[in-house]
């Protein structure tokens, strides 16, 4: 049996067009996973549908991921609300199943990373819940530490994994 190839993923900047597209890739993967808005997850998120705009402000910046032209995951980096201005926040990763399994998380999140540096940034944080064992073995990957308490004002009540990784 003979398997065709995957057609090819890239990593674009995050277009004004994207707002409906990402938005139903978060929806979509939170009810997969459970991730509902009344638990604080990002689908609670008033900005959920005007990423492009928040992600334009400075020290933000947010990217998709897209296959034969269309929106299949994406994932940010954002000063982290609330906290020190050396701290910034790995926000937003979501990925259809299309997308999973072919390395497209850790080259965003590096790409987030260097991003946050070359902004000024000395540590990145990040949220997530028990459950999303692949995220965090991910996040363990890239040098993420797990911390006890939350930093800063995410707004996400339900996030018992906390991780800080210094940049």
């Amino acid at each position: 049996m003979s398997t065709a190839a995957l057609p090819a993923l890239k990593i674009r900047p995050l277009a004004f067009a994207d707002n409906a597209d990402i938005a139903r890739v978060i929806r979509d993967v939170s009810a997969e996973f459970g991730l509902t808005a009344d638990k604080g997850y990002t689908v609670a998120d008033p900005n959920l549908d005007a990423l492009y705009q928040l992600y334009s402000l400075p020290g933000h910046a947010y990217w998709v991921v897209e296959q034969d032209g269309r929106v299949v995951g994406g994932g940010g980096v954002a000063p982290l609300s609330g906290a020190d201005a050396d701290i910034c926040e790995l926000q937003k990763m979501y990925f259809l199943p299309a997308a999973r399994g072919q390395g497209m998380a850790k080259q965003l999140a590096l790409h987030a990373l260097e991003f946050a540096r070359q902004q000024g940034f000395q540590r990145c944080y990040l949220e997530t819940t028990a459950f999303l064992t692949r995220a965090i073995a991910l996040y363990q990957q890239l040098g993420f530490e797990h911390i006890d308490g939350p930093l800063g004002n995410t707004g996400h009540v339900d996030c018992e994994v906390r991780m800080l990784k210094a940049l």
